[in-house]
């Protein structure tokens, strides 16, 4: 007999339920979210438990290397496919959460997600926390034009550098409000300083890592840019076909079809990281705008901004670097800035132009 589990994960506890291969429920209960627990409950059916499922989320990482490092045949469950199938539940508790994921074990309906190396987790706390002390720092400087502008105080436009000089100067003389205003000058400087040392240690990272700088190689590409791909996609042989990812970041149309009548295509999907997805448009935008130099890369870009229009050809080109990023990291290659049929031809063009000279 063949056996399935369930696990609804939370954090002091976890919901079991094991069904046979015929859908009867075997045992339900709960124990603490502690992989030994899981695998004392799960251990009287040994090899006859053919799948433990349980639900991507925050505590997945951990449980799912902690499982599988317990001999259990755990599979991370893809989160959207498994809220499909229990929305037809009529009551959600715990214990049927259990029962509708070890039944989506059982039929085999669901998608795995692939939980990525504890090297890669680590890296992208250090991308989180960044970009957390980046935003919390921009709050603060709004905050303070903000309560400044009411009192008819006005900013306006100013260097970072420059910024705590001229609240200062607006505030002048103004005692209680200096005294308001001086903690959140403080607050902010100490987080510029922080988000310093962690953009730092990002950069030395980067520099460190192969991969990494030969992404660096691709105009427009960032350290950031670099190592949020990298950390993010974590294993290249995950995909067959370096163009399928470019719809893991989302970065592909929707499509609505249904029978002849219907069949639409929207904007990109939006699914999958954002980070990334972010990272690469703001990439894509920097080849395209700020980037003087020439690339077949850029050329193409600047083919589709003149067709379709600048923001569709951005999103074309940040799909077109996921795919370049993918494809330099199964091959080990480096970014070639053109065709090799274009660089011939262009070798061809300018050996005729030396001869011409030289005649």
């Amino acid at each position: 007999m063949e056996y399935f589990a369930g696990l609804d994960v939370s954090m002091k506890e976890t919901a079991i339920c094991v069904v046979d291969g015929k859908g009867a429920v075997i045992v339900q209960t709960a124990v603490p979210t502690e992989p030994e627990a899981i695998a004392e409950v799960l251990a009287p059916y040994g090899k006859s438990l053919k799948r433990v499922g349980h639900e991507a989320g925050s505590l997945s990482p951990w449980l799912q290397s902690a499982l599988l490092k317990l001999k259990l045949p755990a599979a991370c469950l893809e989160t959207r496919h498994v809220r499909a199938a229990m929305a037809a539940q009529r009551n959600k508790t715990d214990a049927t959460d259990a029962l509708a994921l070890a039944h989506i074990i059982r039929t085999g309906w669901f998608r795995t997600v692939h939980v990525k190396s504890d090297t890669s987790y680590r890296l992208r706390l250090l991308l989180l926390q960044r970009r957390n002390l980046k935003r919390k720092y921009l709050d603060i400087e709004n905050s303070i034009r903000h309560s400044l502008k009411v009192l008819g105080m006005r900013v306006g436009r100013v260097g970072r550098l420059k910024f705590e000089a001229r609240i200062r100067e607006l505030v002048g003389e103004d005692r209680m409000i200096l005294l308001m205003i001086e903690p959140m000058l403080k607050v902010r400087e100490v987080m510029w300083e922080q988000y310093g040392r962690l953009h730092k240690l990002l950069v030395q990272i980067v520099g460190r890592d192969e991969l990494c700088r030969r992404y660096l190689g691709i105009p427009g590409v960032g350290p950031v840019t670099a190592l949020a791909f990298k950390t993010a996609m974590d294993d290249p042989t995950r995909f067959k076909s370096s163009k399928l990812v470019g719809a893991y970041f989302g970065l592909t149309p929707r499509r609505w079809q249904s029978g002849t009548s219907v069949d639409s295509q929207g904007h990109i999907s939006k699914q999958g990281d954002n980070d990334v997805r972010r990272t690469l448009y703001e990439a894509a935008s920097c080849l395209l705008v700020r980037f003087t130099g020439w690339s077949a890369l850029k050329a193409w870009g600047m083919k589709i901004a003149k067709a379709r229009g600048h923001k569709k050809a951005l999103v074309a080109v940040a799909r077109k670097l996921a795919i370049i990023m993918h494809a330099m990291w199964k091959n080990g290659s480096e970014y070639r800035w053109t065709t090799a049929e274009k660089a011939a031809a262009w070798s061809k063009k300018k050996d005729q132009h030396v001869l011409g000279a030289h005649a």
